[in-house]
């Protein structure tokens, strides 16, 4: 009797220690941190298929022990980093306290939602096509207090951390937030020192953007165009030609391009187009509120097609550096 209880004893001995192992020992062998991903679809079940197929030994009794200790049921969706010391009761646990580990999710400086969705997504676990429908809503624009033409100012280009699993609707609220923490009583302020609103600022900066990448010199680019709107000459960009034709491929404007009867051609019609032309950036935002004080009236891309400007304030000047530009697109065959 003694012996077979001493049996017993042993064998319940050694399921504790396992059940103990598989519990609180490291659920799997990796060297860095995994991250374990649930979409709204997946359940208890999928979570333990797609736990085993990182986890080896496969933990199948401790995890039906876990869950059962930690009364899991129903749908954890989320992304949850699974550190290199992690037990499988602690994945259990962050999963059903739902403590996920947040993305960086990259606003970027792009011309449509449609770009700008297919770049989110990929972070995300929204499908793209669910955020442009919702870029597209006029319900969601006009509450927002925008439209179709100027609903790419209101985005904010900057690297924002959110959680993966992040619904449009909350996605688009977190960005408009931050588009009201960029635009505060500072640049305002700074914005009706010139005469504009806030659209009319994005719009500026978006064309900016498009004219160059070098940041130092946006300045002085944003000081020209509000020099010729002062003036009432047209802007007379070349990127919101390009815009107005939404052909991006084109790399030289010419002279049948200007012909489109569009009120984002600024050579045909002046002023500000009724919209930006691309998700301004943070650089072209600030570069028009603190624009540079100059004189310049023109500007052509440089020879050397470095991605800066030759500037000039009288049109003389402006032609002698138009003809080595055109030259040099001519010797390398850019049409």
């Amino acid at each position: 009797m003694k012996k077979a209880l001493l049996i017993l004893l042993a064998i319940a001995l050694c399921a504790g220690v396992y059940c103990g192992y598989c519990l609180f020992g490291k659920v799997m062998n990796h060297t860095e941190t995994v991250y374990l991903y649930l979409d709204r679809d997946d359940d208890i079940d999928s979570l333990k298929s797609k736990l085993f197929a990182q986890t080896s030994p496969s933990p199948t009794l401790g995890f039906d022990l876990g869950t059962r200790l930690l009364r899991m049921e129903g749908n954890y969706k989320g992304r949850y980093a699974v550190e290199t010391d992690a037990s499988l009761l602690s994945v259990l646990r962050m999963v059903r306290n739902h403590a996920q580990s947040p993305v960086n999710v990259v606003v970027p400086s792009v011309r449509t939602v449609e770009d700008l969705a297919g770049r989110i997504s990929d972070k995300l676990m929204i499908d793209s096509a669910e955020i442009v429908e919702l870029l597209h809503s006029d319900t969601l624009m006009t509450r927002l207090g925008y439209d179709h033409q100027t609903f790419l100012g209101m985005f904010i280009p900057n690297t924002y951390e959110m959680y993966w699993d992040v619904s449009a609707e909350n996605l688009v609220e977190r960005l408009y937030k931050e588009h009201q923490t960029f635009w505060n009583e500072e640049r305002k302020g700074k914005a009706q020192a010139l005469g504009m609103n806030e659209n009319q600022v994005a719009t500026l900066a978006s064309i900016v953007d498009s004219e160059s990448a070098y940041n130092p010199e946006k300045p002085r680019i944003a000081g020209l165009y509000l020099n010729r709107m002062k003036k009432g000459m047209s802007l007379q960009s070349d990127p919101t030609v390009i815009f107005a034709l939404g052909d991006f491929t084109i790399r030289r404007v010419l002279n049948k391009h200007l012909t489109i009867d569009s009120p984002y051609n600024t050579y045909k019609y002046k002023g500000l187009p009724p919209g930006p032309i691309r998700i301004p950036s943070i650089a072209g935002l600030d570069a028009v509120l603190n624009h540079e004080d100059n004189n310049y009236i023109y500007m052509c891309a440089k020879e050397d097609f470095s991605g800066s400007h030759n500037f000039a304030v009288t049109y003389s000047e402006h032609q002698a550096n138009a003809r080595r530009y055109v030259k040099a697109l001519n010797e390398r065959g850019i049409k």
